[in-house]
C-alpha cells in the first residue's frame, strides 16, 4: 500500500514513522512545501530571545534521517496543488525548479496545518520591518532583522499566547515592547480572572500593553503605527501574532467537507468524507472530549497524539480518536499559565451555562517551607454533577502540575466529588498536605452542594452594593484586601461573641481574603442560621 503525507511539521512525521515502526512494507511518501520538515514551532520565540541557541536543535528530524532511519520519502519545498479522489492521484509542484508531476495514492493523509492570519491594515505590506512567525524560514528572517539592524523597541500585535511569548523573548533581549490587542484583555480565551493577573505581570516587567484597540493604518513603511484611539506610535519593528486559520485550500478543492470555520471535518477514525483521504492537526475540526460538540484541535500536542492513532488505524487496529481536550502552558516572565479543557469564554461561545466556578489562591507548597508563593486557580465544573470541564491557573511554581492532573480527570471524566480522594505526592517543598486540586475539590463540592456559596465582586447588584452587609474577617493588625468596602470589620476570632451584630433582615456577604478564613466564617453564621455569600476576587 502506498500512503502519501501532506505535511511535514508534527502530525505527518508522528503519523509516518509510526506507520512505518508497525509495517515495513507501506511506500510512504512525504510531501511539505516549506524548507524544514519535523521542526520545533512552539520553541521559536525562544530561539528569537537567545534563550535557546542552536539553531539546529529546533529540526527534530531530517529528510535524511527519515529516509535512512525509516525508509520515508520526504521532498522538502514540494507542494501538493491538487488532489484526484477518484484516480487517487494529486498533482505535486516542485517549488525549486517549478515542474510538476502526479502520483498516485493509496491512502491520503492531509496534516497541513495552518497559517497566520494577517489583519487588513493599510500599509502592512509596506512594512519592511514586519514579519510573521510560523516556521523555521521565518525565524531565520527575524533573526538577521535583528542581527543586522538592531532594532531597539518592537511592535507585537496580538495578545495571544503567541504574542505574549514573542514579547517576553524581545523584552529580555533588551527591546521596548508594546503589546496590542482589540480585546480588553491579554491572553484570550484565559478568563478574566487569570488574564487580569498576566496583564499585571506583564506591566510590572516593563511592557505597554494596549487594549481594546486596533491598528488602523502603519505608515513610514512599518517605522509608524496609527491606533484606533487616536495615538500613533514609533517603531522599529512589528510581529504579527494576530491568529491562523487552517491550511484548507487542497481539502477544499477536492470536495472534502469542512466546518463553518474552515476546517477538515473528520469522523472518531479522523477519516474525511471522502474515501481512503484523512486529515489530522490544525487543519481539522474534531469533537471535544468535555462537551461532545465540534472543536478545532489547535495544539502540535494533538496532533503527534492522531498521528499516532491513525499509523495504528490505517495499519488495520480497531481504534478510535476519543476527542480533543485542548491543555496548553506558557511562560510568562516568571510566572507559568496552564489551562485544560474548557474556558468561560468557550462554554459561553458554546451556548453552555450549566456550570459553576471557584477561583482559590493556596500555597504553591506548604506555608511554612521557604519560598511559599499563592497559586491562582480557577475549576469550572458541571452545576449539578460536579463533573470538572476545564480549569486555568497561574503563578510561579506547580502551575503545569496541578493542570497536568486536572487534565486527566477530565480525560477520567471525574467530578469535584473526585479530587479530595487524589492522593497527590506531599512533601512541604512541593505541597501541602491538602493540595491545590484537593482543595478545589473540597470548595468545589461546597459549591455543587450548596453549602458555601460564592459570587464573583462583578455579579454584585447595585442594590446589595447599597444596601448589603458587607462582613470583613480580619484580624488585628491584618491589611484590608479586595475591592469592596466593609460595613464591618469583626475578626473571625471574636465572630461567635459577637454574631448578634450581624443583621438578619440584610443580604450578608463576606468580604475577599485569600486563605480559609472566610469558609470558616461561613459555616459559623450558617451555625447560627445566617446565610452569607463569600466574594470571590483575584
Amino acid at each position: 500500500m502506498k500512503i502519501i503525507v501532506v505535511g511535514g511539521v508534527a502530525g505527518g512525521p508522528s503519523f509516518a514513522t509510526r506507520l512505518r515502526r508497525l509495517n515495513e512494507t507501506h511506500e510512504i511518501v512525504l510531501y511539505e512545501r516549506g524548507e524544514n520538515i519535523s521542526f520545533a514551532s512552539c520553541a521559536l520565540p525562544y530561539y528569537l530571545g537567545g534563550v535557546i541557541k542552536d539553531r539546529d536543535s529546533l529540526i527534530e528530524r531530517t529528510p535524511a534521517q527519515l529516509k535512512e532511519k525509516n525508509n520515508i520519502d520526504v521532498l522538502i519545498e514540494h507542494e501538493v496543488t491538487s488532489i484526484d479522489p477518484v484516480n487517487k492521484t494529486v498533482v505535486v509542484k516542485n517549488l525549486a525548479d517549478n515542474t510538476q508531476k502526479i502520483d498516485n495514492y493509496d491512502r491520503l493523509i492531509l496534516a497541513s496545518g495552518a497559517r497566520p492570519t494577517l489583519p487588513p491594515i493599510k500599509g502592512a505590506d509596506e512594512a519592511k520591518n514586519g514579519f510573521i512567525l510560523r516556521n523555521v524560514t521565518h525565524a531565520d528572517k527575524i533573526m538577521e532583522f535583528l542581527n543586522n539592524e538592531n532594532p531597539k523597541s518592537v511592535t507585537v500585535l496580538g495578545a495571544g499566547v503567541m504574542g505574549l511569548e514573542l514579547a517576553e523573548n524581545f523584552k529580555e533581549r533588551g527591546l521596548d515592547v508594546t503589546l496590542i490587542d482589540q480585546l480588553p484583555q491579554v491572553a484570550f480565551p484565559y478568563d478574566t480572572e487569570i488574564a487580569d493577573l498576566i496583564y499585571d505581570h506583564l506591566i510590572e516587567h516593563g511592557l505597554n500593553v494596549v487594549l481594546n484597540t486596533t491598528v488602523t493604518e502603519i505608515s513610514d513603511h512599518g517605522h509608524t503605527v496609527h491606533l484606533s484611539n487616536g495615538d500613533t506610535l514609533k517603531t522599529d519593528m512589528i510581529i504579527f501574532a494576530t491568529g491562523v486559520a487552517p491550511n484548507n485550500e487542497l481539502a477544499a478543492s477536492a470536495g472534502i467537507a469542512l466546518s463553518k470555520t474552515g476546517q477538515v471535518k473528520v469522523d472518531n477514525r479522523l477519516q474525511t468524507n471522502v474515501e481512503d483521504i484523512y486529515a489530522i492537526g490544525d487543519i481539522i475540526e474534531t469533537t471535544s472530549i468535555v462537551t461532545g460538540l465540534p472543536t478545532p484541535s489547535m495544539l502540535s500536542s494533538a496532533a503527534n497524539r492522531q498521528g499516532h492513532l491513525l499509523a495504528d488505524i490505517i495499519n488495520g487496529a480497531d481504534l478510535h480518536y476519543r476527542g480533543y481536550l485542548g491543555s496548553g502552558v506558557a511562560k510568562i516572565f516568571d510566572y507559568t499559565a496552564s489551562y485544560t479543557g474548557l474556558t468561560e469564554h468557550m462554554l459561553k461561545a458554546a451556548g453552555i451555562t450549566n456550570y459553576k466556578s471557584i477561583f482559590i489562591t493556596p500555597f504553591d507548597h506548604a506555608y511554612f517551607y521557604p519560598g511559599a508563593e499563592r497559586l491562582n486557580l480557577k475549576l469550572i465544573f458541571d452545576g449539578q454533577t460536579g463533573k470538572i470541564l476545564g480549569a486555568q491557573a497561574v503563578g510561579k511554581k506547580g502551575v503545569d502540575k496541578r493542570i497536568g492532573q486536572l487534565s486527566v480527570a477530565i480525560t477520567g471524566n471525574l467530578s469535584v466529588f473526585d479530587l479530595p480522594d487524589l492522593e497527590i505526592p506531599y512533601s512541604p517543598p512541593y505541597s501541602s498536605s491538602r493540595d491545590v486540586v484537593n482543595i478545589a475539590g473540597y470548595v468545589g463540592i461546597n459549591q455543587v452542594t450548596k453549602v458555601a456559596e460564592t459570587i464573583q465582586v462583578a455579579a454584585i447588584s447595585k442594590e446589595d452594593l447599597a444596601n448589603a452587609y458587607f462582613l470583613d474577617v480580619r484580624e488585628p493588625g491584618k491589611a484590608k484586601s479586595g475591592s469592596v468596602e466593609a460595613t464591618a470589620n469583626i475578626p473571625l476570632s471574636q465572630l461567635r461573641e459577637r454574631i448578634a451584630e450581624i443583621p438578619t433582615d440584610k443580604k450578608v456577604y463576606l468580604t475577599f481574603r485569600k486563605g480559609l478564613n472566610t469558609y470558616t466564617a461561613a459555616r459559623i453564621l450558617a451555625g447560627f442560621g445566617i446565610k452569607a455569600t463569600m466574594i470571590e476576587e483575584n
